[in-house]
């Protein structure tokens, strides 16, 4: 990548569940502990920005049936006064979370600078109404968000619902599909859609270079990419909130990430899930900034 490069980080846990054993979850120390082995050594950024995140709480809210949504709203408009504030569209964005929720602050700052595609890439698809969700984590929910499901005052921040258009999204990887109602909901939705499965059918560089096509041919200012570490094998990434046994090798994140990130049009990634409390000694994270830096760096 011949781009300079800004990171951001976002250490938001608002967005998960803490399980029983848990005081909080541990994605929040995501941007020191990929600094602790040596990511932001690698890549060099031009610039490091970073937003404090509130004290973590599972504040049920009743008129929006989630948790923590005035916190991560909030938090949100925030984070994309911050990116507004920093922005040149010559310079490639590193987004570290925290929780899938970071994608809202995210979407807000990119719907106010032109109308971006987004390329999802995640173990689940997060596209889901508030009633179908067992925790009420806006982390589980976050692409719906992002596209007007769900409440008004989550959906339609600064009046700029939806963030992303759905015909303008491709979400990839989802290996959660068991549960027919919970994979309903995409599959009727605007969105293109290829789970796990799908992914292997279609080809990793294709789907890519599919998304790619869309993104051309509608003329798009740009696209985003998120990516949610849970949608690498378990076996290669564990460290993470749901674990799910099925996802794709780091083979198969460069073929499908190359591609996006050679295209002049990928304004950044955001980068999330990954929790060091599941991975105390480093070793999923030490492999894992091996492979990305070296995709980033190409």
């Amino acid at each position: 990548m011949k781009r300079e490069i800004t990171i951001f980080e976002f250490p938001l846990n608002l967005g998960l569940t803490k399980k029983d054993h848990e005081t909080e979850p541990g994605v929040k120390k995501l941007p020191e502990w990929l600094r602790k082995f040596g990511f932001h050594e690698k890549i060099n950024p031009k610039n490091i920005f970073r937003l404090e995140a509130p004290e973590y709480a599972m504040d049920f809210d009743t008129d929006t049936s989630v948790k923590n949504p005035n916190q991560i709203i909030e938090y949100a408009e925030k984070q994309s006064e911050l990116i507004l504030e920093n922005f040149d569209k010559n310079i490639f964005n590193i987004m570290l979370g925290g929780d899938c929720s970071i994608l809202i602050g995210n979407a807000i700052a990119l719907k106010q600078l032109g109308n971006f595609g987004l390329f999802y890439l995640d173990g689940h698809t997060d596209y889901i109404p508030p009633q179908l969700s067992p925790s009420g984590g806006i982390a589980g929910m976050d692409l719906a968000i992002v596209t007007g499901m769900g409440h008004e005052k989550l959906t339609n921040i600064k009046n700029l619902k939806p963030y992303f258009s759905e015909e303008n999204i491709f979400c990839v990887g989802n290996a959660e599909t068991d549960d027919q109602e919970y994979v309903d909901q995409i599959i009727h939705s605007g969105i293109h859609y290829f789970d796990l499965y799908q992914l292997r059918k279609n080809g990793f560089k294709k789907t890519a270079e599919d998304f790619l096509k869309m993104v051309h041919e509608k003329k798009l200012d740009g696209f985003f990419i998120h990516f949610d570490v849970d949608v690498l094998k378990d076996e290669i990434m564990p460290a993470v909130d749901s674990r799910m046994e099925d996802g794709i090798s780091y083979d198969d994140l460069k073929d499908i990430l190359l591609p996006l990130f050679e295209n002049e049009k990928c304004i950044g990634i955001e980068i999330t899930i990954l929790d060091p409390d599941y991975d105390k000694e480093g070793l999923y994270t030490k492999a894992f900034i091996e492979n990305l830096t070296q995709l980033i760096k190409k």
